[in-house]
């Protein structure tokens, strides 16, 4: 199993390996117990971008206007979530990607409320007890039953129609 987090020092050897021995992604990944090469492609790109500093980026929180800046950087220069990532120091391209879609989805503003977060996001939610009078639950009620007869009397009938056409050809 990969390890979870590596320090700096494991980044760099891994990133030297492969920029100065020719080791491959992969190779120099399990010189430092990384088994998916991904993390050293990332770990390449952010030293070659920014230098020993790139491999130390921890987790920050980014406001709105560096969110837009970075996802219309992207779309100018057509680069991947990857390479953005890398260009503006952040530790995953999911991120971008998550500020990407909400860009499209939800527009420039959306990526100023809650840090780009989604209200309740993770947690279950229950649906809220709307407060009917007493008729309009009534109706609601009658209407749920009306329609369970209609189906069960749809699926009898259709039940009823499949068994006449196997009689109907097993008779020729």
């Amino acid at each position: 199993m990969a390890k979870a987090k590596f320090t700096t020092a494991e980044k760099l050897n891994a990133v030297l390996g492969v920029l100065e021995e020719g080791l491959s992604h992969r190779k120099a990944g399990v010189r430092v117990g990384a088994t998916n090469s991904s993390h050293v492609q990332k770990w390449v790109r952010l030293y070659k971008e920014h230098g020993i500093e790139g491999l130390s980026i921890k987790n920050w929180t980014y406001d709105g206007q560096f969110k837009i800046d970075v996802i219309e950087y992207m779309h100018t220069n057509h680069l991947s979530f990857n390479e953005a990532a890398a260009k503006f120091g952040i530790p995953g391209p999911a991120s971008v990607s998550t500020w990407n879609r909400i860009y499209n989805e939800e527009g420039r503003e959306a990526l100023f409320s809650n840090n780009g977060r989604r209200k309740g996001m993770g947690k279950a939610r229950k649906p809220k007890k709307q407060n009917l009078d007493k008729n309009a639950e009534e109706d609601i009620i009658a209407e749920n039953q009306r329609l369970r007869m209609e189906n069960a009397y749809l699926k009898k009938l259709n039940a009823l129609v499949q068994e006449r056409i196997q009689r109907e050809n097993g008779k020729k």
